[in-house]
């Protein structure tokens, strides 16, 4: 019965790491951020100029090289990297790099205006080279709309405002740490029983 109860238990607490969209292989691992939120970002609006931050961690399994891309899927580019480790469409390359090296990138990237009133994805792509034999991860970091308007300065995500009183607001609880808790009650009260 304890032998039951600790892998409910565990369960519960694996469920409730924060997940960052990650893709794996028996090669490496990627995970990716867009504006500060895990991969993939929907439902994201942005405006004509508008920066946002492009954020990939690259970790390799293996002894080989490492090359990677910031790529639209689209013919029409519809952003403009401002600042990274490479222009959209260009490789970045690690040769020789050894098992367990990992590397993040940052590229900020603005909507250029040539593609607006409709969704423009930004994918990574990734590929492990061991010898002559390579494996490939990729997949959408994100797939904002880009909105007919320019972009003014205002930041992306304004910082909440202290509310009329003065006091600060609260961010809301987390979700995930209310479900392990009333998963925990659950657990307790079953065990209680039986």
């Amino acid at each position: 019965m304890k032998f039951k109860f600790t892998i409910f238990i565990l369960m519960i607490l694996l469920s409730n790491l924060q997940i960052v969209m990650a893709a794996e292989n028996d090669y490496g691992i990627v995970k990716a951020w867009f504006d500060r939120k895990n991969a993939t970002v929907e439902d994201i609006q942005l405006k004509i100029g508008q920066p946002v931050e492009v954020k990939v961690e690259v970790i390799s399994k293996i002894k080989g090289d490492v090359l990677l891309i910031l790529r639209e899927p689209g013919v029409t580019k519809a952003f403009n990297v401002v600042n990274g480790p490479s222009k959209e469409d260009d490789r970045v390359d690690n040769l020789k790099v050894e098992s367990g090296w990992s590397k993040t990138y940052t590229w900020t990237v603005a909507p250029s205006g040539a593609w607006k009133n409709g969704n423009a994805p930004i994918n990574i792509f990734v590929q492990f080279n061991k010898g002559m034999d390579n494996r490939i991860i990729q997949f959408t970091i994100a797939n904002p709309y880009i909105l007919d308007e320019q972009y003014t300065g205002a930041p992306s995500n304004p910082t909440p405002q202290p509310a009329a009183s003065g006091t600060p607001a609260k961010p809301a609880p987390f979700p995930s740490v209310l479900i392990a808790v009333v998963m925990l009650l659950v657990a307790w009260r079953w065990l209680k029983y039986y």
